[in-house]
């Protein structure tokens, strides 16, 4: 149970990765400032959250289970939190999926957008009115650089990620009127075990149905560049963890959080042509006319990539 001046933040998506570290980075913080509600669909998945929360377990965080594609487990969660009081939520609950779109059935789809997008509008749905009685709360939803800018083969994960802004930037006006805030925390490249486990996976696999260039380009031009880039330009889930932290504690947060400055150009791409030929052909070239330049490229901003200019990115001002 919270404590008198404790702000109560319920996290989604807690079992591993970026909402295990902010779930983490929250309840150790040093003016014990929150208490943390670190959920998950499958409590048999907490050992990782409890070793990491240590002494904090039981304290300043405590564990509930929740499926945000479930309207019912949504509600049963809430409502064992005492009063249905909730000051911050963050959804960071996601999937993805990667490959030729031909090889993607209409049902893996709809799995994609259940959690990516229903999962937040379920949410929001559910601690949105109690927060307009108290006139109070923050409401951060983690999306993506891919919610801004659409990446080749990431065809339905983006599609899921740019309905999300779209309603979240929706949402945001009026939600203002009654002192919610709500904000985006859009990672790039991100090093979980999740993404390393599904770059292995595709690379393995048969896309039957596909003709064979779409494969070679996918296996062979799209995933050593996405390598190039995540090795040259990830950053960690304590990255965003910070950022995130950073956010919910300003005084007036931004609606938008880029997590990291080296794709500020990347995404102003979009934005300088109206026609959105720019960006089209600027990322048609980089991958099929000059992937050799662009790994050597990524090559030389890994190295450059130092400790320092790391710590500039994860702020969101």
């Amino acid at each position: 149970m919270a404590n008198s001046g404790q702000k109560v933040v319920l996290i989604t998506g807690c079992s591993s990765g970026i909402g295990l570290r902010i779930a983490v980075t929250l309840a150790e913080d040093e003016k014990k400032r929150y208490h943390v509600i670190a959920t998950m669909r499958d409590l048999k998945k907490k050992d990782k959250l409890l070793e990491a929360a240590g002494d904090a377990y039981g304290k300043t965080l405590m564990l509930l289970p929740l499926d945000v594609c479930s309207d019912d487990s949504v509600k049963q969660c809430i409502n064992n939190v005492k009063d249905r009081h909730i000051d911050i939520l963050i959804n960071n609950a996601g999937v993805g999926l990667l490959g030729p779109v031909e090889s993607i059935s209409i049902e893996e789809m709809k799995r994609v957008f259940e959690t990516n997008f229903f999962g937040v509008v379920r949410m929001i749905k559910e601690v949105m009115p109690d927060m307009k009685k108290r006139r109070s709360g923050h409401i951060v939803v983690m999306s993506s650089v891919m919610g801004l800018q659409g990446v080749v083969f990431n065809d339905v994960y983006t599609a899921s990620k740019f309905a999300m802004e779209g309603f979240c930037e929706s949402m945001a006006v009026q939600l203002m009127k009654f002192n919610i805030r709500l904000s985006m925390i859009e990672p790039g490249p991100v090093h979980t075990e999740f993404e390393t486990k599904m770059m292995e996976d595709v690379a393995k696999m048969e896309y039957p149905g596909v003709d064979a260039d779409t494969v070679r380009y996918f296996k062979d031009v799209y995933l050593p560049s996405s390598i190039d880039i995540f090795e040259a330009m990830g950053q960690t889930p304590d990255d965003i963890a910070k950022c995130t932290k950073k956010v919910i504690e300003s005084n007036s947060p931004r609606f938008r959080n880029l997590t990291n400055s080296l794709y500020t150009p990347i995404v102003a791409l979009k934005y300088a042509d109206e026609t959105g030929g720019l960006s089209v052909n600027t990322f048609y070239n980089l991958l099929f006319n000059f992937g050799p330049l662009m790994h050597i490229t990524m090559s030389i901003l890994k190295c450059l990539t130092c400790s320092c200019l790391r710590r500039r990115t994860v702020s969101p001002n």
